[in-house]
């Protein structure tokens, strides 16, 4: 059995040269030719669609339950500010790995693929299947992401997500959904007393939005928010403009359905409302479940996470957990520390090592 320094050390050698590998989404060719040459060299088969790149644990049976570790390879673009090239894997000597996507989520990747390893090496250890995914667009939520991966999969029971937490398991998540609101008014000239302003027409929406307070709200995640975030109107300063849009962020929190906070805040608002997506809805696990179990057990303390990721477009059970820290994703000089994929490959391990899960019904 390979020993974990040796797991660690290769996993770092790993994440050096995807960070080197630009993989901003929908751009992710390269970083995926990488793991899938890795995988291979290792001896276990590659699937491939796309720029998502899968194994499968050889012993698997579809009698018992699948547990699907995933982590997403895509980035966003650098962002201003960098004091490092945000393209080169530059190692400190107080162990801090900087470059673009080592935090978010390069560290998960890596960590989960040697764990994947590890669990396919040892199979007395486990009494499930596994599967490991490293898939792309998961910054844009792009259809070509997971998405499009998890139909090619056998049914998953439970959805381990690597994501940067400090390693301790967000059992609930936020979901997202993006509303675009337009007035129509009629054109004029400012200087006279003619035309119907489309501007004033959304200052009522855009009160509400900002004031009014769902009802149900949780521990874990708290109250759905919604946020103005763009609004456009008018071509120049004497004509009264004829037309105003503005964009509702909503984040949902477990008591709601997109479709449901859809319903509500369009029976609010005065102006014509068009939801982009119902997509990405809140996720959730039950503190019951056998891996939020083991993580209690372990010390760690389950949260709710106001981010977004992959596990909006899971329909099973899933848990995000991961090396690094939140507060460095989509930020300069981004990093994260040898010794955090270190202590995530043992920690994966550990938790996962005799877990019991049963087959969803």
């Amino acid at each position: 059995m390979m020993r974990f320094d040796n797991y660690t050390h290769e996993a770092i050698e790993l994440l050096k040269r995807l960070i080197e590998t630009p993989s901003v989404s929908r751009e992710e060719e390269e970083a995926a030719d990488i793991l899938e040459a890795f995988l291979s060299s290792k001896g276990m088969e590659a699937h491939r669609h796309g720029n998502n790149v899968w194994s499968i644990c050889p012993d698997y049976d579809a009698e018992r339950p699948t547990v699907l570790l995933n982590a997403h390879i895509d980035t966003v673009k650098p962002v201003a500010g960098w004091t490092h090239d945000p393209f080169t894997a530059e190692e400190t000597e107080d162990g801090k790995i900087f470059g673009l996507g080592s935090n978010d989520d390069g560290g998960s990747v890596v960590s989960l693929l040697q764990v994947f390893r590890h669990l396919c090496r040892n199979k007395d250890m486990r009494s499930y299947n596994v599967i490991f995914l490293a898939s792309c667009e998961e910054e844009v939520s792009g259809k070509n992401g997971i998405e499009s991966i998890l139909p090619l999969l056998p049914e998953i029971d439970l959805g381990v997500v690597g994501e940067p937490t400090e390693m301790q398991p967000a059992t609930a998540e936020k979901g997202l959904m993006v509303i675009d609101v337009t007035a129509h008014g009629k054109a004029g000239h400012a200087a006279r007393n003619e035309g119907d302003n489309a501007i004033y027409k959304v200052l009522d929406d855009i009160r509400w939005v900002s004031t009014y307070r769902f009802p149900k709200e949780t521990e874990l995640l708290g109250p759905v928010k919604t946020t103005v975030t763009i609004i456009n109107a008018g071509t120049q300063h004497n004509v009264i403009p004829d037309k105003c849009t503005f964009t509702i962020d909503v984040r949902s929190n477990e008591c709601y359905s997109n479709e449901e906070l859809f319903e509500e805040i369009s029976a609010h608002l005065k102006c014509e409302a068009k939801a982009r997506s119902f997509r990405l809805n809140s996720s959730r696990i039950e503190h019951g479940h056998p891996f939020v179990q083991r993580c209690k057990e372990l010390g760690l303390k389950p949260f709710g996470s106001p981010t977004l990721s992959d596990q909006a477009l899971m329909r099973f059970p899933s848990v995000k957990i991961g090396p690094g820290s939140s507060t460095r994703s989509h930020t300069a000089d981004e990093f994260i520390k040898a010794q955090e994929i270190d202590e995530a490959i043992k920690l994966y391990i550990k938790i996962l090592e005799g877990l019991s899960i049963e087959k969803r019904a």
